[in-house]
C-alpha cells in the first residue's frame, strides 16, 4: 500500500486529491496538512511514502519543508512531489534542487496524478514531458555557472553517458534503445551513478547532470 500525505492550504484541493487517491486499491491518504510545519510534523509521525507538497503555504512554505524532509536521514524513504498552480513556476527548479522528486500542476488529469504517485514511489522522477525538461534546464542555467566535470570523477565513461541521457529526460527504456543495451543494463548504470554521486533519486541525478556541466540547456544528446 502506497501511503500519501497531502500538504496544501486549500481545503478543496486536499479534498479532491484525497477522494481520488483513496479510491485506488493500492493508495491511501495517511494525513493532511494546511502548512509546511504541519506537514513536517506529520511526515515525522507517520512516515508516508510520498508527500504531495504545495509550494506556497503559510507558516512554512513547501520549499523549506521539503529541504527539512530531504535533509533528515531518518526520512530518507520519503519522496516529495511539489504541487504548483502554474507550469512555469519560478520555484520549480529550486524545489528539485531541494530534494523534490518532481512536480505536478494542480489541474493535472486524475489518471496522470495516480500514475505519478505510483511512478515516484517506484523510483522514477516527474521530469516529463519535454516542457518540464526545458524548464529544469532553464533554471539550472540560471542558478550558477556549471563547473565542468565537477563530482563526476568516480563515474565510468558509460555511466557518464547514461547520466547525460537521464539529464535530458530519457527513460531507462529510451536509454537502452539509444545505447543498444537492455533496459536492465541501463537501469544498473543509472543506479550506480546515483550511488556514486549520492543522488537521492533520478531527479537529483538530472540536477547534478546540469550543475556539473555534463549536460547544457538545449543539448539533446
Amino acid at each position: 500500500m502506497i501511503r500519501v500525505l497531502l500538504a496544501d492550504d486549500q481545503v478543496l484541493v486536499r479534498a479532491g486529491f484525497r477522494a481520488l487517491l483513496d479510491a485506488q486499491p493500492d493508495i491511501e491518504v495517511t494525513g493532511e496538512a494546511a502548512d509546511g510545519e504541519q506537514a513536517l510534523a506529520l511526515v515525522r509521525e507517520r512516515r508516508p511514502d510520498l508527500v504531495l507538497m504545495d509550494i506556497r503555504m503559510p507558516v512554512l512554505d513547501g520549499l523549506a519543508a521539503t529541504r527539512r524532509i530531504t535533509d533528515d536521514p531518518g526520512l530518507a524513504g520519503v519522496r516529495v512531489v511539489m504541487l504548483t498552480t502554474f507550469e512555469l513556476d519560478e520555484y520549480v527548479f529550486e524545489a528539485i534542487r531541494s530534494g523534490a522528486s518532481g512536480f505536478l500542476v494542480k489541474d493535472t488529469e486524475p489518471d496522470e496524478l495516480v500514475r505519478a504517485v505510483r511512478a515516484v514511489v517506484a523510483g522514477d522522477a516527474l521530469l516529463s514531458p519535454g516542457v518540464t525538461r526545458r524548464l529544469i534546464a532553464e533554471f539550472a542555467a540560471r542558478s550558477k555557472e556549471p563547473a565542468a566535470g565537477a563530482g563526476l570523477a568516480e563515474l565510468t565513461e558509460r555511466e557518464r553517458e547514461v547520466m547525460a541521457l537521464v539529464g535530458i529526460g530519457l527513460s531507462n527504456e529510451e536509454i537502452a534503445r539509444r545505447l543498444v543495451v537492455s533496459p536492465l543494463t541501463a537501469k544498473t548504470h543509472v543506479s550506480r551513478a546515483m550511488v556514486k554521486l549520492g543522488a537521492r533519486d533520478r531527479a537529483q541525478l538530472v540536477v547534478l547532470a546540469y550543475e556539473s556541466g555534463l549536460v547544457r540547456p538545449g543539448w539533446l544528446g
